[in-house]
């Protein structure tokens, strides 16, 4: 049990995290729900796709930065994010709830917290150790939300922002692969200096996407600050209107 709840505590805080930042007008909890659902559910085609993006990358013959580039960036990052981003677009995306910016994080950042709920299990129950749980709860778990945050941002200037609504779509594929991408790579390179520039590296994206957090929860079209009452409302009987008043 005490493995269970190291792996799931993580989660169930990130995800109380993003929905308190999404402060304006909350998401669903049914929405939230299907978010977490979809991303576990994204771990069946994973699995096999990536093992067998495994295979190729051993018959290429790689030397060991290349090995672990292709590890890093094709087999891991790019296979999660786009089975990741494909859920949260079809899913998500279209939906009428989906109607702010920041809906683009929540939904995004849910489901990668779906897919990190099943992955933390397999690591810290399959191999029965609270020290993995422990260095993957500071670590993994909130390198994944900070993904999804990515995804997020870029999906919501996809669906309300002024630029190109293509090349947005394509950035909130294009950044979690990267940035996912150099997260692993300095990983599975196993040498000492990355290790110093994985730390620099997490703490980049804890800024990075804080930054992003911030800016679209404060841009919300629901936050008061944003909303311009043009129109007092003269039909209310409250409000009196000039002229004769009987």
């Amino acid at each position: 049990m005490k493995f269970i709840i190291i792996a799931v505590a993580p989660i169930i805080l990130l995800a109380l995290y993003i929905n308190y930042r999404d402060k304006y007008e909350k998401e669903p909890w049914y929405m939230l729900l299907l978010a977490i659902v979809a991303g576990a559910l994204t771990v069946l085609p994973i699995l096999p796709v990536e093992q067998w993006l495994s295979l190729v990358g051993y018959r290429l013959h790689l030397n060991h930065y290349g090995d672990s580039a292709w590890n890093a960036f094709v087999v891991a990052a790019g296979t999660e994010e786009f089975f990741k981003y494909t859920a949260t677009v079809l899913i998500f995306f279209f939906s009428k709830q989906f109607n702010e910016k920041f809906d683009g994080i929540v939904y995004a950042v849910f489901v990668s917290l779906g897919f990190a709920l099943i992955e933390n299990i397999l690591y810290v129950v399959g191999n029965s150790s609270m020290q993995i749980g422990y260095m993957r709860a500071i670590t993994a778990v909130p390198a994944h939300t900070l993904f999804g945050v990515s995804m997020g941002f870029y999906l919501g200037l996809a669906k309300f922002g002024k630029g190109s609504k293509a090349l947005n779509l394509f950035l909130a594929l294009l950044v979690p692969i990267i940035l996912h991408g150099i997260y692993d790579y300095l990983i599975f390179i196993g040498r000492d200096w990355a290790t110093w520039l994985f730390v620099g590296f997490l703490l980049f994206l804890w800024v990075l996407g804080l930054r992003r957090i911030s800016k679209l929860s404060k841009a919300s079209r629901f936050n008061p600050a944003n909303i311009v009452n043009e129109d007092p409302n003269p039909e209310d009987p409250t409000i009196p209107t000039p002229g004769f008043q009987g």
